[in-house]
C-alpha cells in the first residue's frame, strides 16, 4: 500500500484556475498509474483522469477535456492535477488514487481499479 495525501483545494471564482498535489510515502509511486476522481454532494464519484507510470499516457473525462491537465514528478513522487478554466459544476471533493493492482500499466483508462486513495481535497468554485 502507499499513502497518498491531497492538498491544494480551496475557493475559487469561476473561470480560475487550482492545482492539485497528491503526495506518496513510498518511491514505488514511480512503478504506479495515477488517477484522480471526483465527488460532488449527492452524487456518485466519478473518474477525473489518470496517467500512467511514466506519464506517457493519459485518459480524461469529456467533462474536463481541454480544460484540467494530469501530470507527475517520480522523483518527488507527487502528481498534480492543473485546473484551468473552472465551473462551478466542477465543486468536489478530489481524490487522488494509484493502481497499486498493476505495476508499470501501459496505457490508461477510467475502469482501473485503484488500490490506494487519498483522503481528499475540497474544491469549490463560485460563480
Amino acid at each position: 500500500q502507499v499513502q497518498l495525501v491531497e492538498s491544494g483545494g480551496g475557493l475559487v471564482q469561476a473561470g480560475g484556475s487550482l492545482r492539485l498535489s497528491c503526495a506518496a510515502s513510498e518511491r514505488t509511486f514511480s512503478n504506479y498509474a495515477m488517477g484522480w476522481f471526483r465527488q460532488a454532494p449527492g452524487k456518485e464519484r466519478e473518474f477525473v483522469g489518470a496517467i500512467n507510470w511514466n506519464g506517457h499516457s493519459t485518459s480524461y473525462a469529456d467533462s474536463v477535456k481541454g480544460r484540467f491537465t494530469i501530470y507527475r514528478d517520480n522523483d518527488k513522487k507527487t502528481l498534480y492535477l492543473q485546473m484551468n478554466s473552472l465551473k462551478p459544476d466542477d465543486t468536489a471533493v478530489y481524490y487522488c488514487a494509484a493502481d497499486t493492482m498493476t505495476p508499470w500499466r501501459r496505457s490508461v483508462n477510467p475502469g482501473i481499479d485503484f488500490g490506494s486513495w487519498g483522503q481528499g481535497t475540497q474544491v469549490t468554485v463560485s460563480s
